[in-house]
C-alpha cells in the first residue's frame, strides 16, 4: 500500500476507534432501564387522618351548638342512629360527643359520661387523637356533672334552711298570735271587772243617795 493511502487508512481507524470509545462512554452514563416495579398501594399519612377525624367532629359539634332546633334534632338522631346500627368506638365517641354538648334539648351528660368510661377502658381500640379526644371530653362532662350536683346541693340546702326559717317564723307568728288572744281575754277579763265594781259602787250610791222616811212613819 503506498504511504499516504497507509496512513488514511490509519487516520480513519483511529477515528473509528474514537466513536466507539465515545459512544461505549455514553452508554455507560445513559440510565439503566429496569422494569418497572409492582404497584403499591398509597402511603396514607396517619396525622392527616387524624386530623380530618378531628375536623369532622368539630364540625358536626360547630353545626350542633349554632344550628336550629330542628337541626340539633336531626345531628342528635343521626349520630344515635349510626352508634345503634353499627356501634364501632368512632360512632361511640362521635354520639357522645354529642351528648355531652351543652346548649341543646338532647344534651345527657350523665349518658356521655357513661359512653365515654366504656371507650376509655378499651381505649386500644381508637386512634391517638380520639383517644385524647374521649380524655377531654370525659374530664369536661365529670366537671359539669360535679358542678351540677354542687349546685343542686346548695339548692336544696337552701330549700331546706327556707324551710326551716319559714318553719321558725310561723311558730313565732303563731305564739304572737296566742299571746295576743291571751292579752284579749285577760283583757276583756279586767274589763267585766271593772264593770262589776262599777255596777257595785253605783248601786251602793243610789242606796246612800235613797231619801230616808220621817221617824214613826209606818213604811208603805
Amino acid at each position: 500500500m503506498p504511504p499516504r493511502s497507509r496512513g488514511r487508512a490509519q487516520r480513519i481507524a483511529c477515528g473509528l476507534t474514537g466513536t466507539l470509545v465515545l459512544l461505549a462512554g455514553c452508554a455507560g452514563m445513559a440510565p439503566t432501564r429496569s422494569v418497572p416495579p409492582p404497584d403499591h398501594p398509597p402511603t396514607i399519612d396517619r396525622a392527616i387522618t387524624e386530623a380530618a377525624l378531628l375536623a369532622s367532629y368539630l364540625e358536626v359539634l360547630q353545626r350542633l351548638v349554632q344550628g336550629a332546633p330542628a337541626e340539633q334534632a336531626e345531628i342528635l338522631s343521626t349520630a344515635r342512629h349510626d352508634f345503634e346500627t353499627a356501634p364501632t368506638p368512632s360512632h361511640q365517641l362521635r354520639y357522645a360527643m354529642v351528648l355531652a354538648t351543652p346548649r341543646h334539648p338532647g344534651t345527657d351528660c350523665a349518658k356521655a359520661q357513661t359512653l365515654l368510661r366504656e371507650l376509655i377502658a378499651t381505649q386500644e381500640t381508637l386512634l391517638p387523637a380520639e383517644r385524647a379526644m374521649a380524655f377531654l371530653t370525659l374530664q369536661s362532662v365529670e366537671q359539669t356533672l360535679a358542678q351540677t350536683a354542687e349546685i343542686q346541693h346548695l339548692q336544696a340546702s337552701a330549700d331546706h334552711t327556707d324551710r326551716e326559717k319559714y318553719t321558725a317564723a310561723n311558730r313565732r307568728l303563731q305564739s304572737d298570735l296566742q299571746a295576743e288572744i291571751d292579752e284579749n281575754a285577760h283583757l276583756h277579763k279586767e274589763l267585766d271587772e271593772a264593770h262589776s265594781k262599777l255596777d257595785a259602787i253605783a248601786n251602793i250610791e243610789r242606796s246612800l243617795n235613797k231619801p230616808k222616811a220621817p221617824a214613826g212613819a209606818t213604811p208603805q
